[in-house]
């Protein structure tokens, strides 16, 4: 492509959307403006990304094209949490239990019935499975290793100031139809590329109108209480669709409990009776929390709704022409964003360089 400048607009700022444009701003020939409707520093249900955890458990199943995605981030964060503090990223032990009832029917991220161990445990080279005389009553299976937390009240403001060191543009704006992207370039000879990262908003956006993207809720409560662990266990049969969790998040973010995973769900209040099981659920998870005093001590800054982007059908990242526009997708992460972030905005650069020799030999 030699000097030749390529205009690229990116449709949201969420993790992907600002993953993929930091990751594309490393291109010295991408000229980029990231057009949203929310930026980081923003709070509402539809903006899913500052709610999350957010951590590193592989939730792909092996072979699978979100397993790739997840494997290639891996080395990113891991590198960001080792090099980088001021990122909002560090390295937390983490543990894993499978509840009996549970083995083969809470997915990938558990247990399962053949007893293998699941395919990113070769990822850490700490991972073990606890020995039998070591698991608490009533659970089947725990894996212990060293992952990343990620606070996302931090990361989400580094990501951007990394694209605007990289000479990206930041507008806020409400794209109607994916196609009037390109006049939103600060360039005003328009984008040649749109790259749609829009998340839950793809199912209204006009030209992609992709009504198969539904919400699946999650609701956290966020306190002052420090595990300094983190830590999950199955509930494959919980009335709310609930699975206790905890991650303390570095740079004194708080600790995030949670949650829930509740599809098609669009209520974008806390629900009492939710924040209840899920605050008892992670004190009977980890009583150290309180140091055995029970959920009524935990001290609490916030409770939180977030709509994770749900594609049931997975996460799409292709090219698609609109109106004879290059579009190319990258939606539908359902509850791992910020775990395919660089496998996704990888992909999603080759998809662009692509087109970007395309329109150099036009």
């Amino acid at each position: 492509m030699g000097c030749q400048t390529f205009n690229i607009t990116v449709i949201g700022a969420g993790v992907a959307g600002l993953t993929t444009a930091y990751v594309l701003s490393q291109n010295p020939n991408f000229k980029i403006t990231v057009v949203a409707k929310y930026m980081p520093g923003d709070y509402h249900a539809e903006y899913a990304s500052p709610w999350a955890g957010a951590n590193f458990w592989p939730m792909g199943e092996a072979g699978s094209e979100q397993a790739a995605f997840e494997k290639a981030t891996w080395p990113q964060l891991f590198k960001l949490a080792n090099e980088r503090p001021e990122s909002g990223i560090a390295f937390q032990k983490s543990y894993i239990h499978t509840r009996t009832e549970d083995v083969g029917k809470a997915g990938s991220l558990f247990a399962s019935n053949d007893g293998n161990l699941p395919w990113w445990s070769s990822l850490f080279p700490d991972f073990k499975s606890l020995d039998s005389s070591e698991l608490a009553p009533g659970i089947h299976s725990t894996f212990e290793f060293t992952t990343v937390c990620i606070n996302t009240a931090i990361y989400l403001p580094w990501l951007l100031s990394q694209g605007l060191g990289n000479g990206v543009a930041f507008k806020r704006a409400v794209v109607e139809h994916v196609a009037d992207a390109t006049s939103l370039h600060e360039n005003p000879e328009h984008a040649q590329v749109i790259v749609n990262c829009t998340g839950l908003m793809a199912r209204k956006l006009g030209g992609v109108d992709d009504t198969s993207v539904v919400p699946a809720r999650g609701q956290v409560v966020v306190v002052r209480n420090d595990p300094e662990i983190m830590t999950t266990a199955s509930n494959a049969t919980s009335e709310h669709n609930t699975m206790a969790y905890m991650m303390c998040r570095p740079g004194g973010g708080g600790t995030i409990l949670g949650g829930c995973y509740q599809v098609d769900n669009w209520n974008e209040f806390p629900d009492p009776d939710v924040a209840e099981i899920i605050k008892k659920g992670c004190v009977a998870l980890y009583p150290a929390l309180t140091q055995g005093k029970g959920a009524d001590e935990l001290s609490v800054i916030r409770h939180g709704v977030g709509f994770r982007p749900l594609r049931p059908q997975g996460v799409r990242v292709a090219t698609e022409y609109i109106k004879g526009i290059p579009v190319v997708h990258n939606y539908g992460h359902g509850g791992w964003g910020y775990q395919s972030s660089y496998g996704c905005a990888s992909a999603v650069a080759s998809l662009v360089e692509r087109e970007a020799k395309i329109g150099a030999k036009l």
